[in-house]
């Protein structure tokens, strides 16, 4: 649903109050926040504290308040642990969409594995079995041998849920959102989505350099944050989905850079975060 003249102008006005808030404790909401952490401790070098279980209510979210999916893809994965470190100390949750070979492939990915089982902050969703051997065009010609794939996945890492998230491609599949971002793709997504699957892709990707590491600033992502609430480039109005991977928070500056950008969200006190089964709709039945 597209924004009335109205809620524009709201979301003009708290765009312009930014500034002045950025400073401001943030409230406590659910899955949000814990005590501030100066900005220059590093994650990589704390270990992981005890979660608080987040409050969730049913509540809906106030008007002057935007909600962000933090989504994580290709776990079990070099950086999940520092992933896992970040999300704690922060107490905000997140969706981690894994990969079933992932799961198998070392005894690190096996031991990560059953943490992120039991991590109160995290849920866990379907990514497929191979990661299409990263081979998507090939992949996607067969549509019965993708449903297997992720059937597959879904029984090795014994995930309860059917959201799950296309390799290599930025597929929707819910009740009210249908989009494929390559058509060769589109027969295997309406196979998966026939199987039961909801596919959920995603509005806003931090993408990596060509050595593995985050790309840009957290300041420059905060600004892209603020151009797809302000110009509705969201899927759903004020719900934006945001993915990174566990792989690409290997280094100091990369760990550094997602921390600082949680943080900022947080203290400007104008998002909650939810996880991916908060999405509106996901839950319905497939028609």
């Amino acid at each position: 649903m597209k924004k009335t003249f109205a809620e524009k102008s709201l979301k003009q006005t708290f765009l312009g109050m930014f500034a002045v808030m950025s400073a401001a404790s943030a409230l406590l909401t659910a899955c949000n926040q814990k005590n501030e952490v100066k900005e220059s401790e590093k994650v990589h070098s704390q270990k992981t504290p005890v979660a608080k279980v987040p409050k969730i209510d049913d509540e809906d979210i106030p008007s002057d308040k935007r909600v962000i999916y933090l989504t994580f893809d290709d776990g079990p994965n070099r950086g999940t642990e520092n992933l896992l470190k970040i999300l704690h100390k922060r107490n905000v949750c997140a969706t981690a969409f894994l990969v079933g070979k992932h799961a198998s492939d070392s005894k690190r990915q096996k031991e990560d594995l059953e943490k992120m089982k039991t991590d109160v902050l995290l849920e866990l969703a379907n990514h497929s079995y191979t990661h299409a051997h990263n081979k998507y065009s090939d992949f996607y010609k067969n549509p019965e041998a993708v449903v297997k794939d992720f059937n597959r996945a879904k029984d090795s890492l014994k995930l309860a849920g059917m959201i799950a998230r296309t390799p290599g491609r930025n597929i929707w599949r819910l009740n009210n959102i249908d989009v494929t971002d390559l058509k060769s793709s589109t027969e295997a997504a309406n196979s998966l989505r026939k199987a039961g699957y909801k596919l959920i892709g995603w509005d806003l990707e931090w993408k990596p350099t060509n050595k593995m590491s985050l790309k840009d600033n957290h300041e420059a992502m905060l600004k892209k944050v603020d151009s797809i609430f302000f110009n509705d480039l969201e899927k759903t109005s004020r719900h934006l989905v945001f993915l990174t991977h566990d792989q690409y928070l290997t280094n100091a500056d990369s760990i550094n850079e997602l921390d600082l950008f949680i943080e900022k969200l947080q203290k400007s006190n104008r998002f909650v975060f939810r996880k991916v089964s908060a999405y509106p709709k996901i839950n319905e039945i497939l028609n």
